[in-house]
């Protein structure tokens, strides 16, 4: 017996058995990448090129098939291992372009395609796809809001009426569209316009007027709204910081979240806690397996609660496509947990990316999507072995869970961030690792504060107060991580950085599987680390050393630094909205405003003027004697009143110093009345000195105002070194007026893709003849220009407002 139990090969056989079980089951991984590339690439080729590319993929698979059946009996496992791999690769690409070429002729259609390009006014047909979210950035008033939808039919001024299927995009502005529901049938005036092509949108179509409404939303959107408004009701009594933050946390209503805390959670990586996504899903069908197995309840019915958990949660965020999303990548480990097979959860990720993309090609180019599908494949791949590597070597289970899931789910997200912003976070995986524990308590009495708000409202504010203390947390980290020096690292943008960083991460998680390089690279990393960052720190920080100005990169709209002294600063306008200009602001250390100065009323210019005021001190306030537009006035005037400021009045000839800033009014020399843009016509134009640099801000005057000033002032007047291009750079210039100024150096402050044409490429192009150097704060971010021995100098912090994360 002795001698039999010594022969048994049992002590080596788990071995084996765990080896393999620990192997990913990546089946149909290949079928789903596939299908996901050959849908982003058909939405860029016509819907020919697409049907070919599709047509070659599926006649390579069916001979492949054949030839892979003809082995059958024969030697060669391994050839028909990778033989079926390739068919499976071969069949995703046929069916991802094909579906899209599919798609690709009903948005191409000729019908279509001509009231693109004609331009004409249109009654449209529409059904709302998804929320209406504001445009950022934006100088109209009320803000542009973009609708999706669904075009039914549309008739022309001439009686032709076009029934399609195809996607458009609304541009509207009237407030009633702020209220529509996704699933909503309307009927709305508008302008078409062509799209910019790289997804399904036939047609951009500009609402002239309010939308009229066909019946009334499904019941599924109506039970959304009433507990979305009972959770802002249960939020409404909390500070705005966490009372903003709780139903974006929750529902991905941000709404109410305050600008400022939008840039700290952008800044430190944690955007995504603000939209809804796989693992608010996964939160909340947690929180139903604990109350489950608390009950003892069997898996089958643990799943079934899961289940009605999870279509709850899907009505109470509303069924949008990105919601729809976030619901299928929770669901995948609800269905590996109801068929008893955790390894079952990738295959299964694999057929939602599949079916997915299959029953919606857009998703392929949408970056919401490449992140739900990353960050669930990371926790998946990366999480466990991380996990169980930390615990091997020590760490509690529960702090190894804590390290191994944000950084798995950072990694695996990080090239597509890296590619969108144009930087590498250095902060965000401690930042998004120090809230895990709040995320969950939150999120989940965020949701009892909605189901309980429409029967009990005083218990819905209660579980509010509740989440409250969770989300002071995340307000907190989110803060102190947006103030660390160098938390961000530069990276090239678009799809050359983010392949470029998914090279780098897979060569790194290749090598790293060796011990020895393993040593090697957490060596080198410590080292540069604590070599390079103090050097950040002390050489390399923001603002540069002996800066005269900076052009704060607000979106689409002005707002100027000029250093007054340590902590101080002369602002001059603030930009469409008040994160930008106040995380501008703290970027710079600016503590106290000696003077804040309007050049004039348009909300591209004083939106952002609660961001100055907030936590700062702004001794006055210079605005123009023309209160046009008066709503634009009246904001000023009531953050002035707010923060103890009077308004006074600029005149030509005025002069006013602020430490090193000294400041002359040279405009505008009268009113002007009848021009393109009275406001703009009227703008004031400043000359500031600061170090003995030279610099002319003439706020958005067009060429009626140029020509005026150049008649009314003596020769030289507006000689500067550095000028601040007129209404973002607009073609709206006069030529003798740039002649006269001779800059060396221009800034023009305009937002990432505008609608509005900014800048012009001719006052560009003449610009650069004249050997002047050209910054653009939608290409460089903030930009300051900075005086040494040597003279004038820049710098940029390239990261521009439209390009945040």
């Amino acid at each position: 017996m002795s001698g039999e139990r010594g022969r048994s090969p049992a002590p080596e056989e788990p071995g084996p058995v765990s080896a393999a079980a620990d192997v990913p089951d990546l089946r149909l991984a290949g079928l789903a990448v596939a299908a996901w590339l050959a849908a982003l690439a058909a939405l860029h080729l016509t819907a020919v090129t697409a049907a070919l590319l599709a047509g070659a993929a599926a006649t390579l698979a069916t001979a492949a098939v054949g030839h892979l059946l003809g082995l059958l009996g024969r030697p060669g496992e391994i050839v028909r291992r990778h033989g079926w791999t390739a068919v499976a690769v071969l069949l995703g690409v046929a069916l991802g372009a094909g579906v899209t070429a599919t798609r690709l002729v009903a948005r191409d259609a000729a019908p279509i395609r001509a009231l693109a390009q004609e331009r004409t006014s249109v009654t449209a047909e529409l059904v709302v796809r998804d929320d209406p979210r504001p445009l950022r950035g934006g100088t109209g008033r009320p803000a542009t809001l973009l609708v999706p939808a669904e075009l039914r039919a549309v008739t022309t001024p001439d009686g032709r009426r076009v029934t399609a299927s195809v996607r458009v995009l609304v541009l509207a502005t009237h407030p009633a569209w702020r209220g529509l529901l996704p699933g909503q049938r309307l009927t709305t005036q508008g302008r078409t316009a062509a799209p910019r092509g790289g997804d399904l949108t036939a047609l951009v179509l500009t609402a002239t007027g309010p939308p009229t409404g066909q019946g009334r939303p499904s019941w599924p959107q109506r039970a959304a709204g009433v507990l979305r408004a009972g959770l802002q009701r249960a939020c409404a009594p909390l500070p705005e910081d966490r009372g903003g933050l709780l139903p974006g946390l929750v529902v991905g209503d941000v709404s109410r979240l305050p600008p400022t805390v939008a840039e700290d959670f952008q800044a430190t990586g944690m955007t995504h806690l603000n939209a809804v996504s796989g693992s608010n899903v996964a939160i909340i069908l947690g929180a139903v397996l604990l109350l489950a197995r608390w009950a003892r309840a069997g898996p089958r019915l643990a799943t079934a609660l899961c289940g009605v958990a999870l279509v709850g949660f899907v009505i109470l965020v509303r069924p949008s496509p990105s919601v729809v999303r976030a619901a299928t990548m929770g669901a995948i480990g609800l269905a590996a947990l109801a068929a008893g097979r955790p390894r079952a959860a990738l295959p299964a990720l694999a057929a939602a990316v599949t079916v997915l993309v299959v029953a919606d090609p857009d998703l392929a180019g949408d970056p919401g999507f490449a992140l739900s599908v990353l960050a669930t494949a990371g926790l998946l791949l990366l999480a466990p072995g991380w996990r169980d590597g930390l615990r091997r070597r020590g760490v509690p289970a529960g702090l190894a869970e804590a390290l191994a899931v944000p950084a798995a789910a950072q990694l695996a997200c990080g090239p597509v961030v890296a590619g969108i912003s144009g930087t590498v976070s250095l902060v965000a995986v401690p930042a998004n690792l120090l809230v895990v524990p709040a995320i969950a308590p939150a999120t989940v009495l965020g949701v009892v504060a909605a189901v309980a708000s429409p029967v009990w409202p005083t218990g819905a504010e209660f579980a509010a107060w509740l989440a409250s203390w969770p989300a002071w947390w995340l307000v907190t980290v989110a803060r102190h991580g947006a103030r660390m020096p160098a938390g961000n690292l530069p990276w090239p943008d678009g799809t050359p950085g983010a392949l470029l960083l998914a090279a780098l991460t897979v060569a790194l998680l290749v090598a790293v599987r060796r011990p020895v390089v393993r040593r090697l690279v957490a060596v080198v990393a410590v080292a540069a680390v604590l070599g390079a960052l103090p050097v950040r720190l002390v050489a390399a920080g923001w603002p540069p050393r002996g800066w005269v100005v900076v052009a704060c990169s607000v979106g689409q709209g002005d707002a100027l630094v000029l250093p007054a002294g340590p902590g101080r600063a002369v602002v001059v306008d603030a930009g469409p909205e008040p994160g930008a200009v106040d995380g501008c602001l703290r970027r710079l250390g600016v503590r106290e405003v000696p003077l804040l100065v309007f050049s004039h009323f348009h909300v591209d210019h004083i939106g952002g003027v609660a961001g100055v005021f907030r936590g700062r001190r702004v001794a006055t306030v210079l605005v123009p004697r023309w209160w046009e537009p008066a709503t634009g006035h009246a904001l000023v005037a009531a953050a002035a009143t707010r923060g103890g400021t009077v308004l006074r009045p600029a005149l030509p000839g005025q002069r006013y110093r602020a430490g090193a800033v000294e400041l002359a009014v040279l405009g505008p020399p009268y009113a002007l009345h009848g021009t393109r843009s009275d406001p703009n016509n009227n703008s004031i134009v400043l000359r500031a000195t600061v170090a003995g640099v030279s610099i002319l801000l003439p706020g958005d005057a067009e060429t009626e105002e140029q020509q005026a000033l150049l008649e009314r002032s003596p020769p030289g007047t507006f000689r500067a070194d550095v000028l601040k291009v007129a209404h973002h750079g607009s073609s709206y210039q006069d030529p003798a007026f740039l002649d006269a100024v001779r800059p060396a150096v221009a800034l023009v402050q305009v937002g990432v893709g505008n609608m509005y044409g900014h800048p012009s490429p001719e006052i560009l192009d003449r610009l650069a003849r004249g050997g002047v150097r050209v910054l653009r704060t939608d290409l460089d971010g903030d930009v300051a220009v900075r005086a040494g021995p040597g003279g004038l100098a820049v710098a940029k912090r390239g990261i521009p407002a439209g390009r945040r994360q």
